[in-house]
């Protein structure tokens, strides 16, 4: 091969490896949340999606008209943000997607039962997991 070819070759490895090294930014949804406990894990309330939901990225959760989410948690509107709240999917037709927790626009649900108050603030930017 000519030095050329082994210069090109180098150049696209490096730039193959690059969005490795460097990882992608994702824009913040909010800085704090509302919680039913410190750790975030107890169910808030049980909700109904209204319409339809396509993630835009790993954050967020797929969600179909009909289905029922339980939520941990819901985000602190910023200003220019939208609301969202964190949960996991629900029901066997759904059986695929249960136990996968994210992010969707609240505006799209609706509760249908709310089994306690989110009155813990927390921020986003710390795990709030603690050893019992």
């Amino acid at each position: 091969m000519t030095r050329r070819a082994y210069l090109v070759i180098l150049l696209l490895c490096l730039g193959l490896m690059c969005p490795l090294v460097t990882g992608i930014f994702m824009d913040k949804l909010a800085s704090k949340k509302l919680c039913a406990d410190d750790n975030c894990v107890y169910t808030i309330s049980l909700a109904k999606a209204e319409e339809d939901y396509n993630a835009p990225d790993c954050r967020f959760i797929n969600i179909k008209k009909g289905q029922l989410i339980y939520v941990y948690s819901k985000l602190v509107k910023e200003k220019d943000s939208g609301e969202f709240w964190a949960g996991s999917v629900y029901g066997e037709q759904y059986e695929d997607h249960m136990g996968t927790v994210g992010y969707f626009p609240s505006s799209l649900v609706s509760e249908q039962h709310v089994y306690q108050e989110a009155n813990k603030t927390l921020p986003t930017t710390v795990r709030n997991l603690q050893k019992p």
